[in-house]
């Protein structure tokens, strides 16, 4: 990858792409520590002893929650509008028909999507200053001007930032090197993840001893990641012959190729899908009965920490895997497709058996990289947790360990890999477009 990404800044096309993605997630880091008005300066959201919605999101923006920022509520609203448009989607048929209908039907469902963010994200400004009114604002301005001015001042600069995240998203993906919305959680997660690994070597330094379940936790993620990469280039090639056709005095087809079906083709979409669904409703129990039992008994059994919330995770990963499977590899499309230019798979009758065949083969790859996923869902988790209580005897190491799992949890891991491993893909095929470019010319 560092060998891609050094071809890639001798192009200077490419090159500007990169600088034009640099400075604009400069920008987005920047806004993460500019502090919204109105805010308490000893007000921090996301910061309790359970990892909860609020931590997730935080791990995700960055740490921009917790400062209260004007970008604090970050990509989190247009996430969960995408989760909402893509269900309605398979749903509604008008909407399906949007999305087979080129490029003005995906323009269409992405403006559904940003009005849909935008609805979400001033619905999460409201609760969160809703819910936290009586700290969280700031006493020198309530004391100069009413609280309900002051809150709508909060929820307006809130989701303004919000859109603006959206918005600078967009400006990667265009002018970048594309995934910008991917790219900004993934700077996100490695900002947290950066403050983590300073505050758990603060505390080895305490105490040498702890220093172990660094190296442990580092040997971890290394053997974790490895199998992610590996298992991420992994495909069925599905061989494919194509009749030989004389027309005039020339014959064509003859050739064979292959349909290849990846083991991951979901990538990280399904684990943010799913822990999105189960920490929504704890955003809104915390947000409008924080002292409520109802909040108590979702944090003990559905919480983040919780057994329950891993298997529930897994399970999730799994059902939403087969739902992006369906959405992006047609067997009936591909089988058409394969008839229309002369091409069958050996031993298989084109049309519909051709479809019956590709479906049991999408279903059984699907499986195995879902129970993957499921899997690497299960087991970072359960380790970090282990980690995490050995070393609970230490006051200061604990909570360095405790925000080292959350920053590298399941999610984070998963994210880091799979945008790391999509922007080599991406500029690796820019390359490839550009040198063919040449050639041609």
């Amino acid at each position: 990858m560092f060998r891609t990404i050094i071809d890639a800044f001798k192009v200077k096309e490419i090159r500007n792409k990169i600088l034009i993605t640099l400075l604009l997630l400069f920008i987005y880091r920047v806004g993460c520590w500019i502090p919204c008005v109105g805010f308490s300066a000893d007000f921090a959201l996301g910061e309790s002893s359970t990892f909860g919605f609020f931590e997730l999101m935080n791990m995700v923006s960055g740490g921009a929650l917790a400062n209260c920022s004007v970008l604090a509520l970050g990509v989190s609203p247009y996430i969960t509008a995408s989760i909402v448009i893509q269900l309605l989607t398979v749903a509604i048929p008008s909407l399906e028909r949007l999305s087979k209908s080129g490029e003005d039907g995906r323009r269409k469902l992405s403006l559904y999507t940003r009005i849909a963010a935008l609805v979400l994200a001033i619905a999460q400004a409201v609760g969160i200053v809703v819910g936290y009114a009586s700290e969280a604002m700031d006493p020198n301005l309530t004391a100069a001007m009413p609280e309900w001015l002051i809150g709508c001042g909060m929820v307006i600069i809130m989701v303004a930032g919000s859109m603006f995240t959206v918005w600078i998203g967009e400006r990667i993906t265009d002018l970048g090197i594309g995934n910008g919305t991917s790219l900004l959680i993934f700077v996100g997660i490695l900002s947290s993840a950066g403050s983590s690994v300073a505050g758990i070597i603060q505390a080895c330094t305490q105490d040498i001893t702890y220093i172990w379940y660094l190296v442990l936790f580092i040997v971890a993620i290394i053997l974790i990641f490895a199998l992610i990469v590996f298992m991420d280039g992994a495909e069925e090639r599905v061989r494919v012959q194509y009749a030989k056709q004389i027309k005039g005095n020339k014959m064509y087809g003859g050739q064979s190729n292959h349909i290849p079906i990846k083991l991951n083709a979901t990538g990280v979409m399904p684990i943010i899908f799913a822990s999105a669904l189960l920490t929504f409703p704890q955003l809104i129990i915390s947000i409008f009965w924080p002292d409520s039992a109802a909040y108590d008994w979702y944090n003990t059994w559905l919480g983040t920490n919780s057994w329950l919330y891993i298997v529930l995770t897994a399970l999730l990963i799994l059902v939403f895997a087969f739902f992006y499977s369906k959405i992006s590899f047609n067997p009936d499309d591909i089988s058409k497709r394969l008839q229309q230019q002369g091409g069958f798979i050996p031993g298989i009758r084109a049309g519909k058996p051709t479809a019956e065949y590709l479906n049991r083969i999408s279903g059984r790859i699907t499986l195995f990289g879902a129970i993957f996923l499921a899997v690497i869902a299960l087991i970072p988790s359960l380790a970090f947790k282990a980690i995490g209580g050995a070393v609970g005897t230490a006051s200061d190491a604990a909570q360095a360990a405790s925000v080292l799992i959350n920053a590298f949890s399941t999610t984070g891991l998963m994210i880091v890999v799979s945008v790391a491993l999509e922007l080599e893909k991406q500029l690796s095929a820019q390359m490839f477009v550009r040198n063919h470019k040449g050639f041609l010319s």
